[in-house]
């Protein structure tokens, strides 16, 4: 298969994913931005925000696009449980195609940020970068076999900066704080209904399925 097959290849599997969690968004204005949002996630680039997407998507109108996936992200009140659930329809099971989850994985995962306003960034502990720098930090809930992983609980950890200040948590959207994260940290939430991370009986007690656990955010971030 030539390099030209595999791009195909490609763009039509992302189509048809993308496609599969259009519908949980509401309406059907969120698509477009939707679309836009996922594909400049994977160009290049270190800024991943919504003004250097806009910029690479849609050179040509800037700041129309930049309005438009800035609404998106930002305003609408689509669901991230409704998005998570599409994406385990969708995805599990190809993965169960190469066979059984054999474990739940907990793990904190360290996205390096430059600005302040990002809901839970702070300067703490980074795992991807092996230091503290200014950082948010999301704690995951992963089933996984010999194939492959996939999240399917997601939540953002809320250093003491954003977990103290209630002001701050408004103006950000942040809606519900669960104190009782990894550690006894706060995680946050945008949705409009509390949920956490969350391990059924059944899964905690089947013996084919291991729970892995890994490290809270580094002690040394002060947090």
């Amino acid at each position: 298969m030539g390099l030209e097959s595999k791009a195909g290849c490609s763009e039509s599997r992302f189509a048809a994913y993308v496609e599969a969690i259009t519908s949980v968004l509401g309406h059907a204005d969120r698509v477009a931005p939707f679309q836009s949002y996922c594909a400049g996630l994977l160009l290049p680039g270190d800024r991943k925000s919504v003004e250097p997407i806009a910029a690479r998507m849609q050179p040509g109108r800037v700041q129309a696009a930049h309005q438009s996936l800035h609404h998106f992200v930002a305003k609408a009140d689509w669901s991230d449980d409704m998005v998570l659930a599409a994406v385990r329809a969708h995805v599990l099971p190809i993965i169960e195609r190469y066979g059984p989850i054999r474990a739940l994985i907990i793990d904190d995962t360290g996205i390096p940020k430059k600005g302040k306003h990002s809901v839970g960034v702070a300067r703490q502990y980074c795992g991807q970068l092996g230091k503290q720098d200014n950082c948010q930090v999301a704690v995951s809930l992963s089933v996984a076999n010999d194939h492959a992983s996939l999240p399917i609980a997601y939540r953002l950890y809320l250093p003491h900066e954003w977990a103290d200040d209630a002001n701050r948590r408004t103006q950000a959207g942040v809606r519900w704080v669960f104190p009782g994260g990894p550690g006894g940290r706060s995680l946050g939430e945008k949705g409009p209904t509390p949920s956490s991370l969350r391990v059924s009986p059944q899964c905690a007690s089947d013996p084919r399925i291991v729970i892995i656990t890994a490290p809270c955010p580094d002690p040394r971030s002060g947090v």
